[in-house]
């Protein structure tokens, strides 16, 4: 029998704690103490306790572990599938192909890589039902593990155009759905962006959810998995509730549209938060930031490398990026408990609080015309900007901290001989259907003054 260690003491109810704390205060209001408000609107206690936190019951996230997922950009085929090899030699478990063109050999880019349980990710900045069809073609053929990204909403939210217009990206989006026998997924919901630019997460989770619905309402004859990416912020327990938060708003969507399927979430640690400056700091967040992704349930984390701002794809970057996770997987044995949020009463009420505030934002857009719409009326850029501009005045008056940037900067750091890419937001002028949504870091207008001071 089971021994229970603590059934000699008595319980202690919340009324009984906060009596307590009340009085160590020492008459100091609770509230005004120690009670504060996130930027969602969420006021956060000292504590939480099961007789009212959990009356709701757990929120269960599947059972199994991540992945580690590496990221390579398609130039030269040889090259890829070169580098994809060496990564699943030094510990990626997963490939994520970004291919720019159609003229791509699948079967020389997937050259003596393993199948079986290997998933292989393609990416696709551009909409081609062939190309969709030579990749179905050659799964069919080698029974490979495939997830097709496709995103034309997304493409419209970051360019401010569609592939080619609504009608014709979702006719085609119809005619991939229409058969989907031997199909790899090939559905998927860029909601990084959202973060990236500056929404708080009650926005993240609505927009991604309203996305979502536009996909649901569009494609009638959708029997897939959706896959949803998402960029993890530095808010530790917030952003493992937004995971957990998201799987369970999508599971609500999903049926109401007889969508039998969990949503496949791909997490990576966001930019808004890196640095040019004192960047070996970026590893630090990156490393909160995939802790936050794993624990919320994540099926595969793509991490960000420490030089990602400055720097183009080099092997040392991409080593210690993966080495991150293979510390926390192998190491930290982040792999081994299930659901590990479980019955943590804060994450717990923190995910519900998230969840009930982004149906709330969902239902309002819907009852305002969609997502689409609103898009193009430029109302969810406007919101995402006002939200963004008080997150950057709190970065502006030292309110929220950046190591290394606007709190304990190193004045004998120097970068601007050291920048292989270009760092900031580039000015891009030309015609679009909508405004697009602009991503941004908090640091880039302290950092193009620190560059400009360099000798």
């Amino acid at each position: 029998m089971a021994e229970h260690l603590f059934d000699e003491f008595e319980t202690v109810t919340s009324k009984q704690w906060k009596q307590q704390i009340q009085y160590e205060l020492k008459g100091a209001d609770y509230n005004d103490t120690l009670v504060w408000e996130s930027p969602e609107g969420i006021k956060v206690k000292p504590f939480y306790h099961n007789d009212e936190d959990t009356k709701k019951g757990h929120i269960q996230t599947p059972n199994h572990s991540f992945s580690i997922l590496q990221n390579i950009f398609v130039h030269d085929v040889k090259k890829s599938n070169q580098r994809a090899l060496d990564s699943l030699n030094r510990g990626a478990e997963s490939i994520r192909f970004t291919i720019e063109n159609e003229t791509v050999d699948l079967a020389e880019l997937m050259q003596n890589l393993p199948l079986g349980n290997t998933v292989y990710y393609f990416n696709l900045p551009f909409l081609s039902v062939d190309f969709v069809s030579k990749i179905n073609a050659y799964q069919a053929q080698s029974h490979a593990k495939i997830i097709i990204q496709i995103d034309p909403i997304g493409q419209l939210a970051h360019d401010g155009n569609w592939f080619e217009n609504l009608d014709k990206d979702f006719e085609k989006l119809n005619h991939l759905a229409s058969n989907t026998a031997s199909q790899a997924p090939f559905l998927s919901i860029s909601s990084g962006i959202y973060q990236n630019a500056g929404a708080n997460m009650v926005q993240q989770l609505g927009y991604t959810l309203a996305h979502v619905n536009e996909y649901f309402n569009r494609i009638p004859t959708l029997r897939q998995p959706i896959t949803i990416e998402v960029a993890v912020g530095t808010n530790y327990f917030f952003e493992i509730a937004k995971l957990r938060a998201l799987r369970l708003l999508f599971a609500t969507l999903a049926q109401e549209y007889d969508h039998t399927f969990d949503c496949h979430i791909i997490a990576t640690p966001t930019k808004r938060n890196k640095t040019l400056y004192d960047y070996n700091v970026n590893m630090l967040r990156t490393t909160t930031e995939c802790m936050s992704a794993i624990l919320g349930g994540a099926d595969a984390v793509a991490n960000l490398p420490y030089d990602s701002l400055y720097h183009k794809d080099n092997e040392f970057g991409d080593r210690i990026a993966r080495n991150q996770l293979l510390v926390l997987k192998h190491e930290s044995y982040f792999d081994k408990v299930n659901n590990p949020a479980d019955g943590a009463y804060y994450i717990e009420t923190l995910t519900l609080q998230l969840a009930e505030k982004a149906l709330a934002l969902f239902k309002d857009i819907e009852a305002h015309g969609g997502f689409i719409t609103q898009l193009i009326e430029g109302s969810i850029q406007k919101k995402i900007n006002e939200s963004a501009a008080k997150e950057q005045e709190l970065f502006d008056s030292g309110k929220e901290i950046l190591l290394g940037t606007n709190k304990y900067p190193n004045k004998n750091d120097k970068m601007k001989h050291d920048l292989e890419l270009y760092p900031f937001v580039k000015q891009n002028p030309r015609k679009t259907l909508i405004i697009p949504i602009i991503e941004k870091r908090l640091a880039e207008k302290t950092e193009q003054e620190r560059l400009a001071q360099e000798e």
